[in-house]
């Protein structure tokens, strides 16, 4: 046996261990369709147990993102929970700063993030007893220090992060033997998809999240939703 194929083993093992930790039933994967995220969708789907899927959408996602959502339900026969902002937020933001003020400042980006993101994860994560994302330690500056399990005491729940020891190689390894589907933005040179007007393809020799907010600084790189990437490890 390969150990790439140990990898993704010990991997499936790990997250075994997580639902011997916790309810299954009050665990959550949260999924933007990245290449991360199908991969955990795919074990999740394998492991047979009673895991929820949720997605926020955002009103600015790419139209691939919502074609990689529908392919991913047809594979796996699955169910995702959609979380949308609050409308009354939404249009008052619209309203006060514009559409597209992002652009504006990182204050203004986050104001935004708060409302598209933050606050309907809020909602989602209240009552679980954890929730999963696909953070990998080599996606960013802002990730080195992410651990399997952390307690993510912003939101009051466990974190757990099964890919957090894998390489980019060890993801498109998983996809191209599991035949997973994918975003085929991944194909145009997107390496880290999130909304349209904040996201481009990355050049040649590019940290994997240059795409994201490519006017801040990589230390600014974060929309919240994991803004203590590193955590507190442990359970």
């Amino acid at each position: 046996m390969d150990s790439r194929q140990t990898k993704f083993e010990e991997t499936a093992a790990r997250i075994e261990d997580a639902f011997k930790l916790f309810d299954p039933s009050r665990v959550a994967l949260a999924s933007s369709f990245g290449a991360e995220d199908q991969v955990l969708t795919d074990l999740l789907a394998r492991s047979g147990q009673p895991v929820r899927f949720f997605t926020l959408d955002t009103g600015r996602q790419f139209e691939d993102t919502y074609r990689t959502m529908e392919r991913t339900i047809e594979r796996y026969g699955i169910r995702f929970q959609v979380f949308a902002p609050d409308t009354g937020e939404l249009e008052k933001l619209i309203a006060e700063r514009g559409p597209n003020l992002f652009y504006s400042g990182i204050d203004h980006r986050k104001a935004c993030c708060q409302v598209r993101k933050l606050n309907p994860l809020a909602r989602v994560l209240s009552g679980l007893a954890a929730w999963i994302c696909g953070l990998r330690r080599d996606q960013s500056v802002t990730r080195n220090g992410v651990e399997a399990i952390s307690w993510d005491a912003e939101h009051g729940l466990h974190k757990v992060c099964p890919l957090f020891d894998w390489s980019e190689d060890d993801v498109w390894s998983y996809i191209r033997l599991h035949a997973v589907p994918y975003n085929l933005l991944h194909d145009k040179g997107f390496k880290s998809i999130g909304c349209e007007p904040c996201t481009r393809a990355t050049r040649p020799g590019e940290d994997i999240r240059a795409g994201r907010w490519w006017w801040e600084s990589p230390e600014h790189k974060e929309c919240g939703l994991h803004a203590a990437a590193a955590g507190v490890s442990g359970v």
